[in-house]
């Protein structure tokens, strides 16, 4: 066994177990957590496919980015988690079925590369896969990429109107109310009688 597969092997075993983890811790921090060693797993793995890129870009826009949006969004929400498994066993059945069709996937991905040729290298086998990347994201997919990037918009700025609440103890004036107060609701002129001390 040479130390690229034992490499490959334990980086697997780490991202299995993290995501075992993922699924059956019950704080959600600590499950944010788990998936950010299952993201760091992923690419290391990617590392040794010779996917720079790919596993740089893992790294950078989900752990530094995404998971710290969703570290944020799980503490501003304060939501309770035991209501929400109160009726954890009902879903078991759906999970079940779930995960056997996700096996499934997997194991016809696997079967079918094996089956296959590997695929041709780039133009001259001159160009890295960064710049093919680039290609295929800007030049052959530009209008889907373009479009999820809309949609993920979209779901920031939905998350953002649906974390934000108005809390009870905060001040705040209505604008609208106070331009329709008369001054003779606001002002009382009162008659105070004069002394004179001398």
């Amino acid at each position: 066994m040479s130390f690229q597969t034992a490499t490959f092997y334990v980086f697997s075993a780490i991202l299995i177990l993290a995501a075992l983890r993922v699924v059956t811790t019950r704080n959600p921090v600590h499950a944010a957590l788990w998936l950010v060693l299952c993201f760091f797993s992923a690419a290391a793995i990617w590392l040794l496919l010779h996917a720079e890129f790919l596993a740089i870009a893992l790294v950078l826009v989900y752990v530094g980015a995404v998971m710290v949006l969703f570290l944020f969004v799980v503490m501003m929400l304060d939501v309770n988690f035991d209501t929400l498994r109160k009726d954890f066993k009902s879903y078991i059945p759906v999970a079940t079925i779930v995960g056997i069709l996700v096996l499934i996937e997997m194991a016809l991905v696997v079967i079918g590369s094996g089956a296959g040729d590997a695929p041709a290298p780039a133009a001259g086998g001159s160009e890295s896969n960064t710049r093919e990347l680039g290609k295929l994201l800007y030049v052959d997919y530009v209008y889907p990429f373009e479009i999820a990037a809309v949609i993920l918009l979209v779901a920031i700025i939905a998350a953002i109107a649906l974390a934000q609440r108005r809390r009870r103890d905060s001040k705040y004036q209505d604008p609208g109310l106070q331009v329709k107060v008369r001054p003779a609701e606001r002002v009382r002129l009162v008659d105070v009688p004069v002394e004179n001390k001398e």
